[in-house]
């Protein structure tokens, strides 16, 4: 096995496509096709099942995409830090971002990096923080801005800062009003939260806990912006940062009012591979995405603690 046919067999497995990768990475189809036919020769056996819909990972195949797409993600960051010594940063980054955070800052993000820095090829993913963690520990992204708590995560970690979660309800619901709720008046209501996997849910089950309550969930949802057009809908309250809302709460969509202290707060971390040094290309995207997280800060258009 050479570096160039594990990195076409990394390109073809993530795009399930050979005419997709030969567009990527600029070779003629037919090229791709032997290097992959070439490596399933020397391994003795198939790497995927072709049909009509594309290029499909065997098993065998996962697992060697699984070994080898950390390795290769370092081999081409060496190869990019060395294009970048002595000139402007270059290289590929794939930053991911958890959605209420994609939602607030990835266009102003990716716009700041297209005029400041064209030699780097960014790739925005947004998912669950579980499913970022993961990917980061595997090398199959560089960066991620995901929720803590950031001793839990085992990789190299930066805190930003702190976000306070609010109550979330529909127009006219009058929380708006309220000076804050308590945490009894919430488990009272009808709730609209994420499932127990994810982290935002497991933060408020502990909240509760520690008072002896219980909540009274009536729908989960895991993604905030069904949670948020099922709250507009007056199915129920629920609980998310206010920076998320901050479009809807202007139009006048959805009504917000803080939780009672000690509230429900959420460590917001830059997090990277634990096992790899960063880039050239990776320490300038941390520098620029914590500047993008301040200028939320001092425009107002977000409300978390930065750390100082």
């Amino acid at each position: 096995m050479d570096f160039r046919q594990l990195r076409t067999f990394k390109v073809v497995a993530e795009l399930g496509s050979l005419s997709k990768a030969a567009d990527r990475l600029r070779i003629a189809q037919p090229a791709l096709s032997r290097q992959i036919k070439l490596l399933e020769h020397e391994l003795r056996t198939e790497l995927f099942v072709r049909n009509g819909r594309g290029m499909i990972l065997t098993d065998i195949g996962r697992m060697l995409l699984e070994r080898t797409a950390g390795l290769v993600r370092q081999m081409e960051q060496v190869r990019d830090d060395i294009q970048s010594v002595g000139g402007a940063p270059a290289g590929r980054v794939v930053m991911g971002l958890v959605p209420t955070v994609s939602t607030v800052i990835a266009a102003r993000f990716a716009r700041r990096v297209v005029t400041e820095l064209p030699d780097i090829s960014l790739r925005l993913v947004e998912s669950y923080g579980g499913h970022l963690v993961d990917w980061l520990h595997r090398g199959e992204i560089d960066l991620a801005v995901v929720y803590g708590p950031a001793v839990d995560l085992h990789l190299t970690v930066e805190t930003i800062g702190r976000d306070e979660m609010v109550v979330v309800g529909p127009r006219g619901s009058g929380i708006a009003a309220m000076k804050q709720v308590d945490l009894d008046w919430l488990v009272a209501q009808k709730l609209i939260l994420p499932s127990y996997t994810h982290g935002l849910r497991a933060l408020i089950e502990k909240a509760l806990a520690r008072k002896g309550l219980s909540l009274h969930v009536v729908i989960e949802a895991d993604s905030y912006r069904v949670q948020t057009s099922l709250v507009e809908e007056g199915l129920g309250y629920s609980v998310l940062p206010p920076s998320a809302i901050r479009d809807e709460v202007l139009a006048g969509r959805l009504e917000t009012a803080p939780i009672a202290k000690p509230g429900v707060t959420r460590e917001l971390v830059l997090a990277s591979p634990i096992d790899r040094p960063p880039s050239i290309a990776m320490a300038k995207m941390s520098s620029l995405i914590i500047e993008e997280f301040q200028s939320l800060v001092s425009e107002g258009l977000w409300s978390i603690q930065m750390k100082p």
